[in-house]
C-alpha cells in the first residue's frame, strides 16, 4: 500500500490518501502473462524443421546412414497454379484444371518415379503459404501412398 500524508493547506486539515496497489499489480501480472503466451503463437504459420532428417542430432552419436538414392532429389512444390514435381533433373509441371489440383497426375508421376528407383524412400514437399492446410496433408497422403514414407517439409514459398 502507498500512503500520502501531507500537512493541510490553509484550512489546517491533514490529507491522508491510501492507494491500493494490489489491483494494479494483479492487472500487470495478467498483462505480462498474456503477452508472453500470445508472443509464442504469433509465428504459428512457420514450421522450423532445422536442417534435414539426415542431420546429426547428438555429437556422440554416429551420423545416420542416408536412405538409398538420397542424392536423387524428389521434390513436390504445391503452388496456386498446380504441382511442380522435380525428380533428379526432370521438372514436371501438373497445372490445375480450374480450381482442382491434378492429384491423379501427381500419383501417376510418383508411381513412375518409384518404378525407376524402387529403393528410394525419401521426398521433399514445399507448399505455398496461401494454400490451405488440407492441401498439404492431402499431398503428404499421396506421397505416402506412392511409396515414399520419409517426407521432409521445405520451408518458405516454393
Amino acid at each position: 500500500m502507498a500512503d500520502i500524508e501531507s500537512g493541510g493547506g490553509s484550512r489546517g486539515r491533514k490529507v491522508n490518501i491510501d492507494l491500493n496497489l494490489v489491483p494494479f499489480i494483479d492487472l500487470m501480472s495478467v498483462l505480462i502473462t498474456f503477452l508472453l503466451i500470445s508472443a509464442v503463437w504469433v509465428q504459428i504459420n512457420m514450421i522450423q524443421m532445422g536442417t534435414s532428417f539426415f542431420a546429426q542430432k547428438d555429437p556422440n552419436e554416429p551420423p545416420p546412414v542416408p536412405p538409398p538414392n538420397a542424392d536423387i532429389v524428389l521434390k513436390i512444390d504445391v503452388k496456386q497454379a498446380g504441382y511442380v514435381l522435380t525428380f533428379g533433373r526432370q521438372v514436371i509441371s501438373l497445372p490445375n484444371s480450374g480450381a482442382n489440383f491434378d492429384d491423379v497426375g501427381l500419383t501417376e508421376q510418383l508411381l513412375k518415379a518409384k518404378q525407376m528407383y524402387p529403393e528410394k524412400v525419401d521426398a521433399a514437399l514445399a507448399v505455398a503459404d496461401e494454400l490451405p492446410y488440407e492441401r498439404m496433408i492431402y499431398s503428404m497422403d499421396v506421397i505416402l501412398k506412392a511409396g515414399f514414407p520419409k517426407i521432409s517439409l521445405a520451408t518458405g514459398n516454393p
